[in-house]
């Protein structure tokens, strides 16, 4: 077996094994009826790289010549000052049936080499809390630095219209778009994604990007480039400014579950209710937009990540009807340390969880 490296404009082909092997990965370990990755979705990620960041895609070739990947793996590389000296594995999936075979080390042993050569101190990914893939990375030097709680919402839910209808106070007003900022907006939008600084991000070593005008449209250019379908709603303050904004996406045309990305209010403007106010204006549009021609979106459910420390999003989230899914945590190592020293002495393989960005 041997680990092969794909280029940054992957061929359709190659899309195809990587997706099989996503996918069924995603089935075997996952909970019954979390949606998997769509078609769109793996594509993209692997033509079209993270903004500030560059990203090495791993294959595992299934044994004996046969078609498609045994495993996979990506891993990004930050480019940003305040990241780069760490990476974060953005999936990491072997095959059900392909598992037990060594084929796990072996994308680690790769990923070891570029780590070590790109001098990075740190790598992280997201796991499962009990899944099999936690231990896999616990007996290399994995441990849990930040705990996050997986809610999902129901666009129906009559829980979101007991909240009452979004309120913002006087000399307040909503700005919203779809796909990438408006230039008009990005400075602004820019300057309110900044206050995301004080995100909780545990003991890990990852932190909290910088944005200017360049690096926020980029960032959501790059979504869109990759299909999926971006919303925004930003709040501006009587002095022009954003005050607060949250971000949901859609990862691939047909997708019925939607992600929550980004929600943040600025330090000024807190204690206001601007954090529930624009996701219930988030909520509406999202109600608004279904059934409309040439959008695509048949979105039912919004999914996001909270951190057990963010007691205020926690609250508004229980407000607006989330409700609690699964368990997961992001896992990091120090490199060099336990992770590439279990590398090197060959320890065992075991299933891996699919993780991602």
């Amino acid at each position: 077996m041997s680990v092969r490296r794909l280029s940054a404009t992957p061929a359709e082909d190659e899309i195809d094994a990587w997706h099989a092997v996503v996918t069924a990965a995603h089935t075997h370990d996952l909970p019954a009826g979390v949606p998997g990755p769509g078609r769109v979705e793996t594509a993209g990620l692997l033509r079209i790289d993270a903004p500030r960041s560059r990203i090495v895609r791993l294959a595992v070739p299934s044994e004996g010549g046969g078609p498609g990947y045994a495993g996979v793996a990506l891993l990004r590389l930050f480019e940003d000052e305040a990241n780069r000296t760490t990476a974060w594995i953005g999936r990491l999936a072997v095959r059900p049936d392909q598992r037990r075979r060594g084929i796990g080390t072996l994308l680690w042993q790769e990923i070891q080499t570029i780590l070590e050569r790109e001098q990075r101190q740190s790598v992280s990914l997201e796991l499962e809390i009990g899944g099999e893939g936690e231990q896999f990375a616990k007996n290399r030097g994995f441990v849990c630095g930040l705990q996050l709680v997986l809610y999902v919402q129901r666009i129906d839910d009559e829980a979101a219209d007991e909240a009452a209808a979004p309120e913002l106070p006087d000399g307040y007003r909503f700005v919203e778009w779809q796909g990438t900022v408006p230039a008009a907006n990005a400075t602004c939008y820019a300057g309110v994604r900044n206050a995301m600084a004080d995100t909780p991000m545990g003991e890990l070593d990852q932190e909290p990007m910088r944005w200017d005008e360049e690096s926020a449209t980029a960032a959501q250019s790059r979504f869109v480039e990759r299909g999926g379908v971006l919303l925004t709603v930003a709040v501006a303050a009587p002095d022009g400014t954003y005050a607060a904004f949250t971000e949901v996406g859609v990862r691939s045309p047909g997708d019925v579950r939607a992600q929550q990305y980004e929600t943040a209010v600025a330090p000024a403007h807190r204690g206001l209710g601007l954090g529930r106010a624009v996701k219930l204006r988030m909520l509406q549009l999202l109600r608004e937009q279904e059934g409309q021609e040439g959008l695509g979106l048949s979105v039912r459910e919004i999914a996001t990540h909270v951190a057990d420390d963010n007691g205020p999003m926690r609250a508004v989230n229980k407000m607006l009807g989330y409700r609690p899914e699964r368990s997961v945590g992001i896992f990091q190592a120090r490199v060099p340390g336990p992770v590439l020293q279990a590398l090197r002495d060959g320890a065992g393989d075991s299933p891996e969880q699919p993780t991602e960005w």
